[in-house]
């Protein structure tokens, strides 16, 4: 029987019965490093944590239900999840990317650049012919997220994912923005999604997490293979944390994404704003694209203010609202990326992309948006 996205979410996954016999509606933490063997020869299927722990497995199996694949990988942080998948590749690949990118994704990508001679494209992944035009003979594969971060833009997976299978390429789509809830990548033909599942997935900003989910039997095994040299997979605790994070996903991306609009609202008419982002945006020329690939427009909004001093107000005067790194939590957060989280990009390629002193992003949280929205006008003025 096909269950909803908010049933799976919820229920205990099937695979921890075969472990645990009490009946206990939550998964237990398997806060082991070792498990004993039955005898020469035969296994539990567990031998070790750093292979595999049946909290993590029962982890790992609700997101890769929710995301529609054939493995899920659940892992120590995000970037950790990043390295994973680009442990499958070879000095002399030539990857295309977004350029639109989280910055510690791309400070990633330049230490490999450097370090492993993989050789990276940077493009503007709502534009197709762009991405064709980049493609090489030693590209092996397309790396995009979409909506980005910080610009909330909005690339056609379903065109890239057809782009690359042309090409014979993998197409990876981080997914963090708008969650396996929202949208699911693997059913519009990529091959690979990535999540920092510290932000909505756990959503309380408890814990960090990562996670890597493939509908290839090839690539899973090209994966597990570099947790088990590496040891990168999540522990048991903390897995513990996402699961419990994750029975409230659809409540809190609901909720999120309704003050979302609302403070957008606000914003977009304010004088002190230029310009707003945020996918849900009706004038934005991939809004209808949004439509078509997503169930929702989740919860970012970026916004550029007139002068440096009204950002720095902002930053400094709101109170509900928290000056934080990170996103996707139950709390409302505001960063500034030109500082934080795209510090480590040059800022003329920054401002390139309208990305300077006075940007903000804001990651809408589940309080009222009313006391929200008061925060800003508080901080704001007039």
């Amino acid at each position: 029987m096909s269950k909803h996205l908010e049933t799976i979410c919820v229920e205990k996954s099937p695979t921890i019965d075969a472990y645990d016999k009490t009946g206990s509606v939550s998964v237990p933490i398997y806060q082991t490093a070792t498990f004993e063997h039955e005898g020469l020869g035969r296994s539990t299927g567990y031998d070790y944590s750093r292979l595999q722990n049946p909290t993590r497995r029962a982890l790992e199996d609700v997101v890769n239900r929710l995301e529609h694949g054939v493995d899920c990988l659940a892992l120590n942080s995000g970037m950790a999840a990043l390295a994973s998948i680009f442990g499958i590749f070879k000095s002399g690949d030539h990857i295309v990317a977004g350029i639109d990118l989280y910055g510690g994704t791309i400070r990633y990508f330049n230490t490999l650049a450097e370090s492993y001679q993989i050789e990276f494209s940077y493009v503007d992944t709502t534009n197709l012919m762009a991405i064709e035009k980049a493609i090489t003979n030693k590209t092996k594969a397309i790396f995009i997220e979409t909506p980005t971060n910080p610009l909330c833009e909005v690339s056609d997976i379903k065109a890239i994912s057809d782009i690359a299978r042309k090409n014979n390429l993998i197409s990876i789509v981080d997914n963090t923005f708008l969650t396996p809830y929202l949208q699911n990548p693997l059913d519009l033909g990529a091959k690979i999604v990535i999540h920092s599942g510290s932000k909505y997935l756990a959503g309380h900003n408890d814990t960090i997490a990562g996670f890597v989910i493939t509908n290839d039997e090839s690539i899973s095994e090209k994966l597990r293979y570099n947790i088990k040299t590496i040891g990168m997979g999540l522990p048991p605790f903390d897995s513990w944390l996402v699961l419990r994070g994750i029975k409230t996903l659809a409540l809190r991306v609901r909720q999120a994404e309704s003050n979302a609009k609302a403070l957008f609202e606000y914003l977009n008419k304010h004088p002190k704003i230029k310009k707003v982002y945020f996918t849900g945006d009706s004038t934005q020329s991939t809004y209808e694209l949004s439509k078509t690939q997503a169930r929702g427009f989740g919860s970012m909004i970026s916004f550029e203010t007139d002068t440096y001093e009204t950002a720095k107000k902002v930053l400094e005067s709101v109170e509900i609202i928290k000056f934080a790194e990170s996103l996707g939590g139950v709390e409302s957060l505001i960063t500034y990326p030109i500082t934080q989280t795209h510090a480590d990009i040059p800022k003329d390629e920054l401002a390139s992309r309208g990305i300077n002193d006075c940007f903000l992003r804001l990651s809408v949280g589940i309080e009222h948006h009313e006391d929200l929205i008061a925060d800003l006008e508080k901080a704001l003025g007039v």
